[in-house]
């Protein structure tokens, strides 16, 4: 489907924004509301106090109690990047604060579905806890908080999610999105919560003469923010500027060795230089990697790796976990050609004809990729997309992905409100979300959902778009500033790295991989080629005589062998002919 180039705006005043940065640098930073120096400010010091945020120190008191006395404290995770994380940094702050009798229980998504259930809270009542902390879930358990209440164990919720209308009954709630909470970020990943509910926990510990008693050193607890940069990136959050502090500071431990040996060693089976790592590297390298425990079969496997001290086991852990990856792609293709294929058979005349709000279903997929299908599909789409798996006999999971301008939890709640039995139980975020419901009412549910997204959406909004922070001056086009632009982030979403758009003059071109778009490109002005690739792009489709394209691009550093070369990495390409 065809995408346009939109230039970001950038304010009258930018020049004078930064005049220390480089011109290039300044703009991009303006053209994302950045306008002081001190929001680029990286120090942890900057962080606001735990404090702040709803529900601490209720939080704090159940566990600083539950250590002192010696309870069994169970930490209840979730099947994703930023669960599993959560996990690994509450098991690992709990035991620096010299707590023993600490255990996890992730729910497997094929038998117990997402969150603290009932079911959950049964199994986990084998291990008999006192206290139980959800960590990534738990502000939608009503009923499972119900459940291990009844049974006399204390819980405290750790979540980020959006709240709905009803809040557990749990001895504490931190969570920077339930009404009255006034932290000043409203974006934490789960792992940022729980960061901070240890953090506070700490600061009570230390306070009562707790590691003084114990002869234990106050553990610096900034030792986890290599795991909080993951499971923060991972999980897609907006990086307003706490979440750029935290992802700054744990990927410049990463960079200078400092790192767990399970990050050590996903960073190392996918082939990343650790001290050259950047967030996309958490994002497209080792966050998939995790992931795909949760995805294919248990994450336990995954919160064992960010849990290991020892490198060989975590070396042999990656490994599994970089071979269930490869696994996950291999379903994923297959079931993203299915869905392409059952589009086909719609026989529409072009993208255009599909609905605002696209639902798909097949017998055969997979339960723990139907994301990123979803995910696929509407980038390739440009539409709100809900993919659907076989739950059993009687019900569908679904997982849905969104785009600009329609919040997908909203919407979901929207269509509750006005058909309340369609739906058994949803939840998320703006721009992912899951759901569960009936076989029989997926017709029915695929109606309602387009016509929710069609009160929101207008065609213009499902026109595909392509950011771009304007064209590059020909001296711009140079290892210097393409490492200063890589290193200048956090990159990630709603802080998006640098992209640039301009005309080149079509050099060469070749297909590599089978898939892949590389390209010699020639710049007005630039007495040296360009080299650049389009990954997932071929030319079978391109008129005869091209030879100029419109090209949206990041400016790289392709590293071969022992060289660095400047390297266009395209975001998007449209093919020119030039009449004679």
């Amino acid at each position: 489907m065809s995408k346009q180039i939109l230039r970001r705006p950038v304010p009258d005043n930018w020049q004078t924004l930064f005049p220390d940065l480089h011109p290039v640098l300044a703009r991009v930073y303006a053209s994302r509301q950045v306008d002081s120096s001190k929001e680029l400010e990286s120090g942890l010091e900057h962080l606001p106090s735990p404090l702040l945020m709803k529900g601490m120190e209720q939080a704090v008191e159940v566990l600083a109690s539950a250590i002192d006395e010696g309870k069994r404290i169970l930490v209840v995770g979730d099947f994703d990047a930023d669960g599993a994380t959560s996990t690994a940094v509450a098991l690992r702050a709990l035991r620096l604060f010299g707590t023993t009798d600490i255990h996890f229980l992730v729910p497997n998504r094929f038998e117990y579905g997402y969150g603290l259930t009932p079911e959950i809270v049964a199994v986990a009542a084998k291990q008999d806890p006192h206290v139980i902390v959800t960590v990534d879930n738990g502000i939608a358990s009503i009923d499972g908080v119900k459940a291990a209440k009844q049974l006399g164990m204390q819980v405290v919720v750790t979540d980020h999610h959006l709240p709905g209308a009803s809040l557990p009954q749990a001895d504490a709630i931190v969570n920077p999105n339930q009404p009255g909470c006034e932290f000043p970020s409203k974006n934490l990943a789960g792992v940022g919560v729980i960061f901070y509910v240890m953090l506070a926990l700490r600061a009570v510990l230390r306070n009562s003469g707790w590691f003084e008693r114990r002869s234990i050193e106050m553990p610096n607890l900034a030792q986890l923010l290599d795991i909080i940069a993951l499971g923060t990136v991972a999980d897609v959050v907006p990086l307003d500027h706490i979440n750029r502090i935290l992802v700054a500071q744990g990927l410049a431990r990463i960079r200078s060795g400092r790192c767990c040996a399970g990050i050590s060693a996903l960073l190392d089976v996918a082939g990343r230089q650790r001290e050259n790592c950047v967030a996309a590297d958490m994002g497209f390298a080792v966050g998939p990697r995790l992931n795909a425990a949760g995805r294919l079969q248990d994450m336990s496997i995954g919160i064992h790796c960010l849990l290991s001290d020892d490198p060989q086991q975590a070396r042999e852990q990656a490994k599994e976990l970089d071979a269930l990856n490869r696994e996950r792609r291999s379903i994923e293709q297959e079931m993203q050609d299915q869905a392409l294929g059952h589009l086909q058979t719609l026989q529409l005349e072009d993208a255009t004809s599909l609905p605002s709000g696209l639902c798909l279903f097949h017998e055969e997929w997979h339960q723990g990729v139907i994301g990123i299908l979803a995910s696929r599909i509407k980038e390739k789409f440009h539409r709100p997309v809900i993919a659907f798996a076989a739950a059993d006999d009687e019900y569908l999971k679904g997982s849905a992905r969104s785009v600009s301008g329609f919040h997908i939890r909203d919407g979901l709640d929207a269509v509750a409100t006005r058909y309340p039995s369609l739906m058994q139980k949803f939840g998320g975020h703006a721009m992912a979300a899951g759901l569960t419901l009936k076989r029989s009412d997926f017709e029915d549910f695929v109606v309602a959902f387009d016509e929710e997204v069609r009160r929101h959406l207008n065609e213009q909004d499902l026109q595909g778009s392509v950011w771009s922070d304007g064209g590059l001056a020909p001296s711009d086009f140079n290892l210097e500033l393409a490492e200063s632009l890589r290193q200048a982030g956090p990159w990630g979403q709603g802080f998006p790295e640098p992209a640039f758009d301009g005309v080149f003059n079509l050099l060469n071109r070749r297909i590599v991989g089978e898939r892949h778009l590389k390209l010699r490109l020639g710049a007005e002005g630039t007495s040296m080629p360009l080299d650049a690739i389009a990954f997932n792009t071929v030319d079978d489709d391109w008129p005869i005589g091209v030879s100029q394209v419109n090209i949206a691009f990041k400016l790289d550093i392709n590293h071969y062998r022992n060289s660095r070369n400047l390297q266009l990495m395209v975001e998007h390409i449209e093919p020119l002919v030039v009449a004679d």
